[in-house]
């Protein structure tokens, strides 16, 4: 069985591939019911929230470029500092760069890593 740290090194990594794919389902199923996501300028945002956003993914192209500084474990919770590039192409026009960190605190339920919180720090690159 894989250690704590690399499965959370596959939830980042399966995160990534289902967003790339525009697997809105995918990525839902990585994320705890109760999760909370922090952004710049931004109020909060719950699961349901974040479940409607996924919407958006069928209309755009995206890549990703993930570079994992930092993940500890303690007991039943990890957290996760992360540099992010995204680049997201809608159809049609031209591509959006974003980048900066995040934070990701995971918690293990049932056996599984989920994301319970998030605080996405990537904005804009001019």
């Amino acid at each position: 069985m894989p250690s704590d740290e690399q499965q959370v090194r596959e939830l980042i990594s399966t995160w990534i591939s289902a967003t790339e794919k525009g697997d809105g389902e995918r990525v839902l199923a990585l994320i705890a019911d109760d999760a909370v996501f922090l952004t710049p300028g931004a109020a909060p945002m719950r699961k349901a929230d974040f479940a409607s956003a996924q919407a958006g993914l069928k209309q755009v192209q995206i890549g990703i470029t993930s570079e994992i500084q930092e993940i500890r474990i303690m007991g039943e919770w990890a957290y996760c500092w992360n540099h992010l590039k995204v680049v997201v192409t809608p159809r049609g026009g031209a591509a959006v760069t974003r980048c900066g960190n995040s934070l990701s605190i995971l918690q293990k339920r049932a056996g599984a890593w989920l994301l319970v919180r998030d605080a996405n720090l990537v904005t804009v690159v001019p």
